[in-house]
């Protein structure tokens, strides 16, 4: 299971202010316009009409980029979390967001898209959450032995649901009505994926480099066999790597984020093994498909250059 999510208000809340790196691609109207350009290096791309837009943003210093965030944050205050997924149809189709679908084979795919909800709200968002969350780092127990998760969560579900239990470790499920924009995600989840249905969600809080989410696969019996997970990550931006598991394990033992039976079985078959890996955007959607849990299994390692915070929220159908 991903143990990337889950934590308690023990920990302080950040104050917004220069701590989510990031960028990745978005279009002029998706760009926070407190910005001030000359923080940044900007690059372009032209539509299908021949209009000129914004394709990459890109800090040029730590510092300038705090003090642009810092005007955007003043100009957050005046906007209404009930309005943050509220999106205006694109003036072109060049300005929707591009779905990209990456087949892993054998009824295994995944659905990237990278713009899903737009630059400045994604900000807004990020924020709430970083703030309002009530984050906590637990401790568990790997192979007999208790250490703390190297990542903050949180856990939030519909009543009446199965507890979900992992490396010994019981979450406390929130409701979702004490974050009203946890179900404003949800419902733009929705209407780019029609007909799906999700009843939890993990979320999970990474301050920093050092902080990760080891090989592991989402395959607990609650989620079903063919589970289909949708992750919305904001902040800095990470990698996210799979892994293909060898046929004849895949449907074994239940796995967890912090190196259980998943890395042992990544040991075993690491020459064979096939591998995807994506940067996950600020704004970003991916959805994990069909027989992904059960074939592959997936981490977000440590990255060095990953300075700033990253916070990922996975919706789930508990059955």
């Amino acid at each position: 299971m991903e143990e990337d999510y889950v934590s308690t208000a023990a920990n302080k809340p950040s104050d917004g202010t220069g701590k989510f790196l990031g960028g990745g691609q978005i279009t002029a109207n998706e760009e926070a316009e407190s910005l001030n350009e000359t923080n940044f290096n900007v690059s372009y791309r032209k539509n299908s009409s021949g209009h000129k837009l914004k394709e990459e943003v890109t800090c040029k210093d730590n510092s300038n980029y705090k003090t642009g965030l810092h005007h955007y944050h003043q100009d957050q205050r005046r906007m209404s979390l009930t309005s943050i997924v509220a999106v205006e149809s694109p003036t072109s189709s060049s300005d929707a967001p591009i779905r990209r679908t990456i087949d892993l084979g054998h009824g295994s795919d995944l659905i990237y898209i990278q713009r899903f909800l737009p630059f400045q709200q994604s900000w807004t968002f990020c924020d709430y959450l970083d703030n309002h969350i009530p984050w906590t780092r637990p401790t568990i127990r790997v192979f007999g032995r208790s250490c703390l998760q190297p990542r903050d969560t949180c856990y939030v579900a519909s009543s009446g649901l199965t507890a979900l239990v992992y490396s010994g470790y019981q979450p406390n499920a929130y409701s979702w009505d004490e974050f009203p924009p946890l179900k404003e995600i949800l419902d733009a989840i929705y209407k780019a994926l029609p007909g799906s249905r999700f009843n939890s969600l993990l979320l999970n809080r990474y301050k920093g480099a050092s902080d990760y989410v080891s090989w592991h696969a989402d395959d607990e019996k609650i989620y079903g066999p063919t589970p289909e997970i949708a992750s919305v990550s904001f902040g800095c931006e990470r990698d996210f790597v799979l892994k293909k598991k060898k046929h004849e394990e895949s449907s074994g033992e239940n796995t967890t984020g912090d190196g259980g039976p998943a890395l042992k079985r990544l040991k075993k078959s690491s020459r064979e093994n096939h591998q995807q890996s994506l940067t996950l955007k600020h704004g970003s959607l991916l959805v994990m498909r069909g027989y992904t849990q059960r074939d592959w299994i997936h981490s977000v390692p440590k990255r060095a250059k990953a300075e700033g915070t990253r916070i990922n929220l996975t919706f789930r159908l508990v059955l």
